[in-house]
Order: C-alpha cells, then structure tokens, then sequence
C-alpha cells in the first residue's frame, strides 16, 4: 500500500543520496508540483499571484541563499538585501546593455554579478567570525545602497534610480501576466532548490557544516577554510542575486535602492530563523509565515470594532509580534518550523510498524 514504509530498502549508493528516500515523500513532491504548475495558474486570481504567492516563492529563494551561507556554513550576514540589489541592477544592466540577451541568461548573469560582490565582501571571513564577520557584512548594505543611488548608470540615469521591468519573455513565450509572472518564477525557483538541495548533501555542504559546527577542527582533518568561505558567500550570493531580480521583475516591475534597505535583510534573516537554519524545507516554512502572518493579523483586527486599532498601530503590532516569536523560537524550538514539521511526522506514522 501506498502509506507503507516497510520494506523500502536502498540498493544502490544513488538510493541512499536521495534527497526523498521514501516513495511516499516523492508521490507527495510530484503531485505537488505537478498542481503548483498547472492547476494553481487556472485557479488562482490575480491577488493571489501578486500579493501571495509570487513574494511567498522568492522570499523562499532568498531565505534559501542566506541559510546556505548562515545554517549550513555558519557565516553571519547582514548584507542579504545588498546582494538582492546588486542581482535585481545587474539583471536590469544586461538586458539593457546587451540587446538580445534572452531573459533567464541575463537573471544568471544578474546572480553572477552578486556572487562576486558577496565574494568581496566574504573576505573579513577569513579573519573574523560571528558578530564582528555580522558587522562586516552589514557594511555591503550600506555600501551598495549607497553606490547605487550615487551613480546614475545602474540605473540608466533615472531622476529617481527607479528601474523597471523589461518584458518577460522566454523563448518567444510571454510572462507578462500575474499568473505568467508567477509560472516563471515558480520555474526559476524550483530549479535552484533542486540545485540548492543537490549542494548542501554534496562535498561541498559537508565541508560547510564542518565549518559551521568548528572550522579548526576542519581545518585540521584538511578542509580548505578559504575555498570553502569564499564558495559559501558565492553560491549564497547567486542564489540571493537571482532572488532580487526576480523581487523587482516578477513581483514588483519597479524598484528602486531604497526597496533593498536593511529591513529587507532582517526579513531574510527572520525567515530562516522561523523556518529553520540548515533546512532547505525550513525556507519555505518561514516565508509562509512571514507573507501569510501580517494578513491572517489583518483579517483579525478587521473583526475588531471599527477605530480600535488604526493603521499605524496595526503595523507597530505586527513588529511586536515578529519580536516577540522570534525570541520564543530561539528559546523554545531554535530548529524553527522544519523541527516542529519534523515531529508532527514522526508521531503522525504507525509506530511501532503495524503492517
């Protein structure tokens, strides 16, 4: 039957570097995707697409880019939304630049662009570590925040540094569209999970969680400290990169520096803290709670009798709140959501084995 798990063994090492062992596990995922790429577009409506699900999948990405450089590798960083911006203009300059260039070349290229930015600002890594390495990468959100409105080229010399889309076309197709925009984006995504998930269970991710758990420890049994630092702020700089160019093309249209501020990073950071650090589904978890909590509180005051709690009280609320969860997952479960999903499976399957 399809809920047992008896009798599932693995016969090749390919069985056993699976990312989903179980065959119920990968039934799910498919069944799941094959709904996300072609019900959900049928069935959504435009609010959804735009206000829901599109921020819910590229806050996924970003949590995604900083846990691979915080929850697997253990580097501190503060410059999440820097790397965003830096991805979101170069993406902007190729296809501005470069006439031609088909849109997912120049969303790479975009994200390339960020790893090596990030790869700059990974080098007091070598040196430093924990609040001080926080520190040095919060000097990169000011810095590019900075450079990006003092020089009006990243932004093809608009009076107010506003980018815009271009047009979101792949191979002839257009995207144009919320429930297009949200096809796309739900494609990119997808595609670098897969790969992100690939990543962490390689060589690579094992030598960052030896860092993460005592780089001299590693070092001692011969893992290349500075290659693998440097790989981690690269590759979660791509994945960060890629992440805000989708933030300003497929959800926004238009963005300017200020839209990457530090409260975007602090975003980033809540929702890998929620979700889960070292957990690739954990990403998910966070965004879902960080774009779906601030509706489910404003659905609740609408319930309120009228002029009890204003706008601007409501937002005040919502920070409390965050604040107040997020010191609670950090005593309480520090594993975040993915945990807590975790043992709800673990008591939710026939044990001990009944058939």
């Amino acid at each position: 039957m399809l809920y047992k798990e008896a009798g599932q063994f693995s016969v090749r090492y390919a069985d056993d570097r699976r990312f989903f062992r179980l065959r119920q596990d990968r039934i799910g995922l498919l069944a799941l995707l094959v709904f996300a790429f072609a019900a959900v577009p049928f069935l959504g409506n435009d609010y959804w697409f735009s206000a829901i699900l599109i921020p819910f999948l590229v806050l996924s990405l970003a949590g995604l880019g900083l846990n691979m450089l915080t929850g697997y590798a253990g580097q501190l960083s503060l410059g999440s939304a820097a790397f965003m911006a830096v991805g979101a203009f170069a993406t902007y300059n190729f296809e501005l630049r470069v006439p031609g260039l088909p849109l997912l070349l120049s969303i790479a290229l975009g994200g390339i662009t960020a790893a090596l930015v990030a790869i700059v600002f990974g080098l007091p890594s070598l040196r430093i570590k924990g609040f001080y390495l926080l520190v040095s990468t919060l000097a990169a959100q000011f810095f590019v925040q900075w450079a990006l409105t003092r020089f009006g080229w990243f932004s093809n010399y608009n009076s107010s540094g506003v980018i815009t889309a271009p047009p979101l076309q792949v191979a002839g197709v257009d995207f144009g569209s919320p429930a297009g925009r949200y096809v796309l984006t739900l494609a990119v995504v997808v595609a670098l999970f897969w790969l992100g998930g690939n990543i962490v269970r390689s060589e690579l991710g094992r030598n960052w969680m030896a860092v993460r758990d005592m780089d001299t420890a590693a070092a001692v049994i011969g893992i290349p400290l500075l290659k693998t630092k440097l790989l981690a702020f690269a590759i979660s700089g791509f994945f960060l990169g890629v992440a805000g160019a989708l933030w300003a093309f497929t959800y926004l249209g238009t963005v300017e520096p200020h839209g990457f501020d530090l409260s975007r990073s602090f975003q980033i950071l809540f929702i890998i803290i929620i979700g889960g650090l070292g957990s690739v589904l954990g990403n998910f978890l966070g965004a879902a709670f960080i774009v779906l909590f601030p509706l489910l509180l404003s659905n609740l005051a609408a319930l309120l009798p009228a002029g009890l709690i204003d706008a601007g009280q409501l937002e005040n609320l919502q920070k409390m709140v965050f604040g107040a969860l997020i010191i609670l997952f950090l005593i309480k479960e520090p594993e975040g959501l993915a945990r807590l999903w975790q043992r709800f499976r673990e008591r939710a399957r026939p044990w001990p084995l009944r058939y």
